[in-house]
């Protein structure tokens, strides 16, 4: 019974946007294709309450070696490749930027450890204007892909079709 409203707990704590200056970070979660996997990914929406736009430039981790911000970008014939986005996302002002599942997101590659369902993995997002970010992201490997993604959209972390990478 404590098992169980510790993980209450943590999972309300988890459900809580996280805030840094005018950046709000809501419905954070991680995922990874499949239990051993060798990469994952986090999705969030990112909110910039503030009157400048801001800017996504990066995002570290210590549960992969390398964390990198990423997007798929279409190749035509219905190739869609992964690739870093090295500028960053930029974060409107008054508005929001989504890291979504065959769009932007935070990639994981060489995870040190498995993404466990029901778990959290501690994430630092770096802006441009707020600063850096701390925030812990639940993994959720049960989450179905939103809808009204393209046919082909995919990401390879499970839901959608298989996105082709590099």
């Amino acid at each position: 019974m404590i098992r169980s409203l510790t993980l209450a707990a943590l999972a309300a704590t988890l459900a809580m946007p996280a805030l840094a200056g005018d950046i709000k970070i809501n419905d954070p979660y991680a995922r990874s294709a499949m239990p051993g996997a060798k990469s994952g990914a986090a999705f969030m929406t990112i909110e910039n309450t503030g009157e400048a736009d801001d800017r996504l430039i990066a995002a570290r981790s210590d549960i992969a070696a390398r964390v990198e911000l990423h997007t798929h970008k279409d190749m035509g014939e219905g190739v869609m490749r992964m690739m870093e986005v090295e500028e960053g996302f930029v974060i409107p002002a008054g508005g929001a930027h989504a890291l979504m599942r065959g769009g932007d997101h935070v990639m994981f590659m060489g995870l040190t450890q498995s993404l466990v369902q029901g778990e959290g993995v501690s994430v630092t997002l770096v802006f441009e204007t707020a600063g850096e970010m701390e925030i812990e992201i639940p993994v959720d490997l049960e989450r179905k892909p939103r809808h009204g993604m393209r046919h082909g959209q995919g990401h390879g972390m499970g839901g959608g079709n298989a996105a082709k990478t590099n």
